[in-house]
């Protein structure tokens, strides 16, 4: 049974005390009672072999550890550092640079860049089975530039869009209960509209403000605009787009106080971790510890991360 005993991250060295604790943890987020084969598939027969820390499997009598294929595989890191990684990342609501994670746990700072990505790799938003519905807020920003341009002007209502010469814009969606961040090329009608629709169910309510981008859209949502270039935030409604503003607003933060300065290439890791935090907000750290092992399966090799520079 998943283990919600610890509140600090003095507590992850007492509940997590050796590898065996760390494995025994690890193979139950991920298999349950039921070990499955990362060769074949087979849950059925396996044996634990090696005090433990290997399996083998009875149907194509391949061995495994409880690494292979999780964010884990081929990683001389010990598991407990590991988990205390994780803790750090999902319980500081900011996140945590690989600096000061390299101190904390005691690895390089290359390492600890390493471990992050594939942190924020293994929480990232999957694919939607199902769109968002109901009331969604759709809204984008601007992450990146120079300190003198990081406060933009009013939005001039054009087919251009805003510049994106020394920033990456970022659409927002957000649900009641769930926020989704997409990294686009730009902030151009033909670019939202697709996205928009593909993410979005039909017939939803989608509130935005009177940027051009979303027009074209109120034949396939009932459409709720904001009138931001007068000043007004809720309109005769009560929509508004507060809550989208306000998740952007934490991203930045995020962003420019912790991490300082995020390419472009990996901007959208960063916008998952800030989303994985934001959704999984209403649950206790170690819920969302436990709830974050349980996403760990799939490899991240260092030849792919840095293949996306």
């Amino acid at each position: 049974m998943k283990n919600s005993r610890f509140t600090c991250l003095l507590d992850i060295t007492k509940v997590f005390p050796t590898e065996e604790h760390c494995r025994n943890y690890l193979a139950q987020c991920r298999w349950g009672d039921k070990p499955v084969c990362q060769k074949c598939g087979n849950d059925e027969k396996i044996y634990k072999i090696n005090g433990g820390k290997l399996y083998k499997c009875g149907t194509c009598r391949k061995q495994f550890t409880v690494r292979v294929g999780s964010i884990f595989e081929d990683s001389p890191i010990p598991l407990q550092k590991w988990f205390m990684g994780i803790y750090l990342v999902t319980a500081h609501k900011k996140g945590i640079s690989s600096c000061q994670l390299a101190k904390d746990i005691g690895v390089t700072q290359d390492t600890a860049w390493f471990m992050l990505h594939r942190i924020r790799y293994a929480i990232r938003t999957k694919t939607f089975n199902k769109p968002l519905d109901g009331v969604i807020q759709a809204d984008e920003t601007y992450v990146g530039g120079k300190n003198e341009n990081r406060h933009l002007k009013k939005r001039i209502k054009n087919s251009q869009g805003r510049s994106t010469k020394d920033k990456t814009p970022v659409l927002g969606l957000l649900s009641q209960d769930k926020v989704v961040t997409i990294v686009v090329p730009d902030t151009k009608r033909k670019t939202i509209n697709p996205i928009v629709k593909q993410m979005v169910e039909k017939g939803s309510t989608l509130v935005s403000d009177e940027y051009v981008a979303y027009y074209g859209l109120d034949d396939t949502f009932n459409r709720e605009i904001v009138q931001h270039n007068t000043g007004n935030y809720v309109n005769e409604h009560g929509f508004h787009t507060n809550s989208i503003e306000g998740f952007f607003s934490l991203l930045k933060r995020s962003i420019t106080g912790i991490y300082h300065h995020v390419s472009r290439e990996h901007l959208s890791q960063y916008c998952n971790e800030t989303s994985y935090r934001y959704n999984t907000r209403k649950m206790k750290d170690a819920e969302r510890f436990n709830h974050a092992l349980t996403t760990v399966e799939g490899r991240l090799t260092y030849k792919e991360l840095i293949a996306r520079k």
